[in-house]
């Protein structure tokens, strides 16, 4: 595969875009005297380099930076959130057809469907994951039994986890089965937890039956069905990266 030469950008950057490490720590390496350009150690922050030109190591293993690609993909329930399992399993990266290695952004439950990223830029990745982006996502959850008003408020206001208190939530009940005693809830979180909305669904006593992930940020599944996927376009890309407003610390 042919790579088109590009300008010089700095060491680091280059490093975090190979979905190495994030940013902050390929500095640390440089400073570390980690990382070889073209077989010299660097320990200068300040260097710049020319992706696909020079020969980058780190920690004495070559990065090869691929185009950076961007994919929205439509996970299907049943499916591992993951580039490869050891049990034979499903994986998301099963269903793009491309040259490039690309990775989950987060991830979604393995009975969970929805809006999942898939890219090879790790520090896209890394900005869209980090807590400090509030990166929204909107799920639809069918649950057991009709929660009350006061029960919706709570997961408004936050519920106590096992891990620690969740920061508020945006909560609609969109319709109800009173002869199934089941109810549709949209709710929309920022964060990135562990099973977290089924986890504040079980700690006010309506389990979910079926959750979907059906909007990460602003981007929908509109024109996809379960097993899709479709390429970013560049505003797209470039308006997820503008969500970060601030750097991290």
């Amino acid at each position: 595969m042919v790579h088109e030469v590009k300008e010089m950008e700095r060491l680091q950057k280059v490093i975090a875009q190979a979905g190495i490490t994030s940013r902050r720590k390929a500095e640390q390496l440089i400073i570390e005297g980690k990382v070889k350009v073209n077989g010299k150690v660097v320990r200068e922050l300040g260097v710049k380099v020319t992706p696909n030109k020079d020969e980058i190591e780190v920690e004495g293993v070559p990065i090869d930076r691929e185009e950076p690609v961007y994919y929205l993909l439509y996970k299907p329930s049943g499916v591992i959130s993951s580039v490869s399992d050891d049990k034979g399993r499903t994986v998301v990266t099963d269903f793009l057809e491309i040259e490039q290695r690309v990775f989950p952004v987060g991830r979604l439950d393995y009975d969970t469907s929805g809006a999942i990223l898939l890219t090879n830029d790790g520090e896209f990745a890394n900005v869209l994951m980090h807590p400090k982006y509030k990166v929204e996502k909107v799920y639809v959850a069918k649950v057991k039994g009709i929660p009350s008003r006061e029960k919706l408020k709570e997961l408004q206001n936050g519920i106590k986890l096992e891990d620690g208190m969740t920061a508020p939530a945006k909560v609609k009940m969109m319709s109800l089965d009173k002869k199934k005693n089941t109810a549709i809830i949209r709710i929309v979180i920022h964060e990135g937890r562990n099973r977290q909305v089924r986890r504040m669904f079980e700690a006010i006593d309506h389990p979910v039956i079926k959750l979907k992930r059906e909007q990460y940020s602003f981007l929908t599944l509109k024109g996809l069905n379960p097993g899709d996927a479709r390429q970013l376009k560049p505003i797209e890309v470039k308006h997820l990266k503008e969500l970060a407003v601030t750097k991290p610390s």
